[in-house]
């Protein structure tokens, strides 16, 4: 019996040997961190591999490093012209300080979320429909930017900010139509008139050089008649020197 009782003392200590070294024996990946206290204590940051505790004594709270993917959800926005829309994005972010991601904020991942969607409503506040629609690379580094220096207190780095979708109702978007329309027709007037514009410059050009020379009017009269002689039309219509008809009307006063 006594054997009995020894073997069985021996398997306990055994089976209490293996719960300490289990509780004591951390293995951490590579892109994780322990932020370990002591005692309820801040005592420091180990890992990755492996790690020795001491159990019931310190506790370890593990940390992810890797780069977080965060869907910010659709947010109504009123543009700074007065436009509503709704816009969501996507956030890149990772924790490079555990230590403060662990003891200055209780849950990173929402207060990032929280804080991401007011940033993306103040600062899309402040700008036209535009701008948004244009200028996005901007106002993804201004978001960028602002949610970075914010939340660096919680150890965390913002990476990149992306605007996904601008939703703009339909009314809104048949008004856009329009405006595009209108433009459209603008730049088109204004490149007629423009070339108008030139046309009339080159034809006074053109009437200044023929005019200092009797003989060129003359050959430019038989330039056309052999143009369009070349085209087997069959009216003919020869140019009237306009000096001719000031001659006539001079000689009709006369008499």
């Amino acid at each position: 019996m006594a054997i009995f009782g020894d073997l069985s003392f021996a398997i306990v200590l055994i089976v209490l040997v293996l719960a300490f070294l289990a509780s004591a024996i951390k293995v951490l990946r590579e892109y994780e961190r322990a932020v370990v206290f002591t005692l309820g204590r801040f005592s420091g940051i180990k890992g990755p591999g492996l790690i020795l505790v001491i159990p019931v004594i310190q506790q370890v709270v593990r940390v992810d490093l890797r780069v977080r993917v965060l869907d910010v959800p659709s947010q109504d926005v009123i543009s700074q012209d007065n436009v509503s829309v709704r816009v969501n994005a996507v956030i890149y972010f990772r924790v490079v300080d555990p230590e403060k991601a662990t003891i200055q904020v209780e849950n990173f991942m929402q207060a990032t979320s929280e804080l991401s969607q007011t940033t993306l409503r103040s600062v899309l506040g402040k700008h036209d429909l535009d701008d948004m629609l244009a200028e996005r690379e901007k106002l993804n580094n201004d978001i960028q930017e602002i949610l970075d220096s914010q939340t660096d207190v919680w150890g965390i780095k913002v990476a990149n900010v992306e605007i996904k979708h601008v939703d703009i109702n339909e009314s809104m978007i048949r008004a856009i139509a329009r405006q595009a329309e209108a433009e459209r027709e603008r730049r088109a007037k204004v490149i007629n008139a423009e070339g108008e514009q030139q046309a009339a410059n080159k034809l006074l050009e053109a009437a200044q050089i023929l005019s200092a020379d009797p003989g060129a009017m003359q050959l430019r009269y038989l330039a056309t008649l052999t143009t369009i002689g070349s085209e087997k039309n069959s009216t003919i219509v020869f140019p009237f020197p306009t000096e001719l008809s000031s001659i006539l009307n001079t000689l009709q006063k006369d008499r």
